[in-house]
């Protein structure tokens, strides 16, 4: 990247790219940036505004902010490609209503992995999950 462009001008235009794809924006999509050792890593985490629950979408690791959401803005354009649907059904300890939530995945644990993001496995019960056929 040249040295006269902003990072953070770039950043916006990229994270914009990013919600333009997905066709989520505003507080339905949060960048979380963590530095991990000499690298950062970026989790992007959706909020589904029927039930306030947010879940891990996808995480990726690079060598500064606008080396990941390049990463991310690949991962975003394939990812239909690239994962499996899953269908994951599940109740919050709270709550009396059973939800429906639908992750991109490599695997039934990966789209796990991303239900349970941020929280104690204790606070939600999985009922099923089912990988959806290819349409």
């Amino acid at each position: 990247m040249e040295s006269n462009t902003d990072v953070h001008v770039e950043s916006a235009r990229i994270q914009k790219q990013i919600e333009h794809h997905l066709g989520i924006s505003g507080t339905s999509l949060l960048f979380e940036f963590r530095q991990l050792d000499n690298k950062l890593r970026l989790d992007l985490i959706t909020v589904n505004p029927r039930h306030q629950q947010s879940f891990l979408f996808h995480s990726e690791v690079g060598y500064d902010r606008v080396d990941v959401l390049r990463k991310m803005l690949e991962y975003v354009k394939s990812y239909r490609d690239m994962e499996s649907s899953y269908t994951v059904q599940w109740m919050s300890r709270n709550d009396k209503e059973l939800n429906t939530s639908y992750f991109r995945a490599r695997s039934m644990y990966e789209a796990l992995d991303k239900l349970y993001y941020g929280r104690d496995m204790n606070t939600i019960t999985v009922f099923s999950v089912v990988m959806n056929p290819v349409s």
